[in-house]
């Protein structure tokens, strides 16, 4: 059952169905029902029916003629959407520091500083959310509504499928911590060929972590189907 948190049980509904998606616990091709998921946060169908109005919107769900349908991220969302980044968050973030100023770094330091101290606590959650305050800050100060349009939803759904990479593998944690801790450096001295830089490197660090998440979920994946198979055979 869900806890009560400041925000809105809807939202809380919404952010959770979503994360199940996003991190695989409901399974692309998986029908998903109102009374089924009811059930299992022990809520009302309400919300239920206003979550899932948003992820159709997402298009992370379906309707179908057996229900609503898992749509979720397909490695070739992932793959484009890095792709994506790679392109313009680059660009995004050479803007930023040709306009960020002191409250600016100010704010992309406290971010760090709240990164450092829940990483110390094994928290990743937390630190996911504030990776994604600290790059959505970026976007806020490269001048471009348009950019800011695409990349910060964008960041928003892959910090969220990200999360297994970090949870399993502890150095990527600290590892990108210093990372944002160089760019903020290289904004705070407008240096926009090395933030370019810095940033894209970031960004390739964090896709070859999904991608070996990715690949052991596989062989995990696999290693099930072969013992389940030697058990029937038994």
């Amino acid at each position: 059952m869900i806890e009560y948190k400041s925000v809105s049980l809807a939202n809380q509904v919404f952010e959770r169905i979503e994360y199940n998606i996003l991190s695989g616990e409901y399974a692309i091709g998986e029908i998903i029902s109102e009374k089924r998921l009811a059930a299992e946060l022990g809520v009302s169908r309400t919300p239920i029916r206003e979550a899932l109005s948003r992820l159709l919107e997402e298009r992370l769900v379906a309707d179908s003629p057996s229900g609503t349908v898992v749509l979720g991220i397909t490695d070739k969302d992932v793959d484009d959407a890095y792709e994506v980044k790679r392109r313009i968050e680059v660009l995004a973030t050479r803007w930023a520091s040709q306009l960020i100023d002191g409250e600016g770094i100010r704010r992309l330091s406290d971010i760090i500083d709240q990164q450092e101290f829940y990483a110390q606590k094994n928290d990743t959650v937390k630190v996911r959310d504030l990776d994604t305050d600290f790059h959505d800050t970026i976007y806020e100060y490269c001048g471009s509504t348009v950019l800011q349009g695409i990349l910060s939803p964008l960041h928003h759904k892959i910090m969220k499928f990200r999360n297994a990479s970090l949870q399993s593998n502890e150095k990527r944690v600290p590892e990108s911590i210093a990372e944002h801790r160089a760019i903020l450096d290289a904004l705070a001295e407008h240096e926009d060929t090395k933030v370019e830089t810095l940033m894209l490197v970031h960004v390739e660090h964090a896709y070859k972590g999904v991608v070996r998440e990715r690949e052991s979920r596989k062989n995990r994946k696999t290693a099930e189907n072969e013992n389940a198979a030697k058990k029937e055979e038994a």
